[in-house]
């Protein structure tokens, strides 16, 4: 695995942080109300966007395809966050501990992605930008099931894998995006 991977990872990380750091001084942790199938939504949305554009090569809105795989990563990480640290209520949450939160999950989820990196050769770099946007899209609705069955699965991955996967697929898009401009 190149070291190029690990940069151009950390770069794409850097523009979805400093979006979540912004959109969070901006309106604060209302997101935390949220439930995980909420989030499961919000990221569906985004995904169904983008396949619409790459189907239909119009762009009525004109907002950047970028901002859509950025706002996926986030909500995966506002996800996970809500799976590993209790969906709360209260008014507002310390902005310090909401970035810690991020830093954590989105560490943990590069780890991941240089693990798997290494095993597959890096093969996301032979893969078109859409099949990112269609593995998104398989993996919501893998995760729509598995939380029709209340997070229960018999042999399959559970929820943080399939949201680390999608978090992953989103940069990648990013990295090649950037690579094809």
């Amino acid at each position: 695995m190149s070291n190029k991977t690990s940069q151009q990872y950390d770069s794409a990380l850097s523009k979805c942080k400093t979006i979540f750091e912004n959109k969070t001084l901006d309106y604060g942790t209302a997101w935390r109300i949220l439930r995980p199938m909420s989030l499961t939504d919000q990221i569906f949305i985004k995904a169904k966007r983008i396949r619409s554009i790459e189907e239909s090569n119009e762009n009525i809105v004109g907002e950047s395809l970028d901002n859509e795989y950025i706002g996926i990563f986030n909500y995966c990480v506002m996800a996970l966050i809500q799976l590993k640290f209790n969906p709360s209520v209260e008014d507002e949450l310390d902005t310090k501990q909401v970035f810690d939160w991020y830093n954590l999950i989105t560490t943990e989820t590069k780890d991941l992605m240089l693990k798997k990196n290494q095993d597959y050769g890096e093969a996301w770099r032979e893969m078109r930008v859409s099949t990112y946007t269609d593995l998104i899209l398989m993996k919501l609705l893998r995760i729509r099931q598995i939380e029709d069955n209340d997070g229960k699965t018999i042999i399959s991955e559970g929820l943080d894998a399939n949201f680390q996967d999608m978090m992953n697929y989103a940069i990648f898009a990013l990295i090649r995006k950037e690579e094809a401009a």
